[in-house]
Order: structure tokens, then sequence, then C-alpha cells
């Protein structure tokens, strides 16, 4: 413990430095706690589409879309999002899940619906990738 009050004394560059660091990890945590989405793995959100009636956004392009998606989804993609939330609004009150190719895409874009005033928005963590990882089945078309 001495050398460690030793070290933080000799190099106050480096200790102003890691505690910058610390603080803005913390102050981003505590953000994304706030307006973040959860993430949810294939089974939780199959319970929340076959006991809450979940709604799935599908934010893929239609090509990708047409290949295989999880049927009930609705296809809108990320660019056309912000146009689309006149749409979504009938589906407020419902549990929303983002689905994405690979899960990068759905965190911002759920949290833009949450802070549109959605209540429940959640991502499928690992994006469509992780559905078909898990065998579940797909619609093509």
């Amino acid at each position: 413990m001495q050398q460690f009050v030793e070290f933080l004394s000799n190099h106050p560059v480096l200790t102003g430095a890691w505690l910058l660091v610390a603080i803005l990890l913390v102050v981003a945590q505590i953000k994304h706690l706030k307006v973040g989405i959860k993430a949810l793995v294939p089974q939780e959100v199959t319970y929340l589409i076959n006991k809450k009636d979940a709604v799935v956004i599908d934010m893929r392009p239609i090509a990708d879309f047409n290949k295989g998606h999880i049927a009930g989804s609705k296809n809108i993609p990320q660019s056309k999002l912000d146009d689309s939330q006149k749409e979504l609004e009938k589906h407020k009150n419902k549990p929303i899940i983002m689905v994405c190719a690979n899960g990068i895409q759905a965190g911002p874009a759920g949290t833009k619906l949450k802070q549109a005033g959605f209540e429940e928005v959640f991502k499928l963590s690992g994006g469509f990738q992780s559905w078909l990882g898990e065998n579940l089945p797909t619609v093509k078309g």
C-alpha cells in the first residue's frame, strides 16, 4: 500500500489522468443506466414476443430482411427510423425489441425511441446473428 501511495505522489500527471478516466467511466455508466436500453438474449426475446406481444423492429436493409427475419417483425431500416416513429406510436406501451445484424446499431436506435417516450425498449444482444446461432425459426420473403 505504501508503494502505491508513493507512486501516486511521484506521478501526479498519471494519477490525474487515471482519475479523469475513472470519473468519465462512472458518468458514462450512469448515463447509460438512465437512458440506455437493456440487451436481451434470444430466449428473453422469445418470451416477450409470446407472452407480452412485443413488437420486433428489424433494422437491417430490406435485402437482408427478405433473406430471413424473425416471424412478425417489422422492417424499418436504420436510415428510416426517425421517419417511422409516428408509425410506431401505436405500439408505445408494448415492449419494442430492436434487431440489427450484429447488435451494434440497435442500441443507439433504441435509445432514440426511449428518449421519444417509448416505455419498454430492448435490443437483441448479438443481433440477428445470435438468433441464427440459437437455431431459432426465421421467415423468408
